[in-house]
């Protein structure tokens, strides 16, 4: 089997007396789907934070494309593939949806200029092919801040795009969704990364869109993964059952 994209060994992190990651061992390779679920507090957010750079972890490490990146910036680490979307959409909303995609895009290389309209910039016909990609086109000239939530989360993942990941983590892609549109967001979200061959994680908490869509399920119970495979054995093992899931 080839080197894991994304390694942690003994990665821990303690908040007082609040252990939110311990000693976590965990691979992901090229090409997987990983779906995260776990209740609140489960430690599924510090995990992605740590691996993204938003937090710096008490001890262990994080491999990425076999570098250690443990406890490099953010910046740094997108620079360099990982990259990631929020639960609650990063976007510039006193901007156009176009807007948005150029400045993710002269983020990438730093080539921003006060000097230089975006809309001659290099990046403009990556930009419209990802929009297309997403199905964001027709809204390219909106603001984004008229974009129903569902066309947000589509944007926030259309900018991260963008920085062309090998990596993208998706912190709830589909909260604050309505139910019908759900489906149809994770549908687009998927199709576009099969297309970049785009390795992927995502957190949900809507267990019929992990059936559907993760090719691997993470279940997060007080710190740790708790099991860890096929969507359809993490969900029958009873402790998945009884601490996550719900069910008796």
């Amino acid at each position: 089997m080839t080197a894991p994209l994304l390694q942690t060994r003994g990665l821990s992190l303690a908040f007082g007396g609040v252990t939110a990651a311990d000693n976590i061992d965990f691979d992901l390779h090229e090409g997987e789907c990983l779906a995260v679920v776990g209740q609140n507090g489960a430690g599924k957010t510090t995990f992605i934070n740590i691996c993204t750079g938003y937090l710096k972890p008490t001890s262990g490490t994080v491999t990425f494309d076999g570098h250690d990146i443990t406890g490099l910036s953010s910046r740094l680490i997108t620079r360099r593939g990982l990259c990631r979307s929020f639960q609650i959409p990063q976007i510039f909303t006193e901007h156009t949806v176009r807007e948005c995609m150029l400045i993710a895009a002269s983020s990438r290389s730093s080539s921003m200029s006060l000097l230089r309209p975006m809309e001659q910039s290099s990046f403009a016909a990556e930009v419209d092919d990802t929009l297309h990609l997403v199905g964001l086109s027709a809204r390219a000239h909106d603001r984004a801040d008229l974009l129903p939530e569902g066309h947000r989360k589509l944007l926030d993942v259309a900018m991260a795009l963008m920085l062309k990941p090998r990596l993208l983590i998706m912190d709830e892609p589909t909260s604050g969704v309505s139910s019908e549109e759900k489906h149809t967001i994770m549908e687009t979200l998927m199709a576009a990364l099969n297309e970049r061959r785009i390795t992927s994680i995502f957190v949900e908490h809507d267990i019929d869109i992990v059936r559907r869509y993760a090719t691997r399920l993470a279940a997060w119970i007080s710190g740790r993964i708790a099991a860890d495979g096929p969507p359809q054995d993490v969900l029958r093992d009873p402790e998945v059952i009884r601490n996550v899931i719900g069910e008796q």
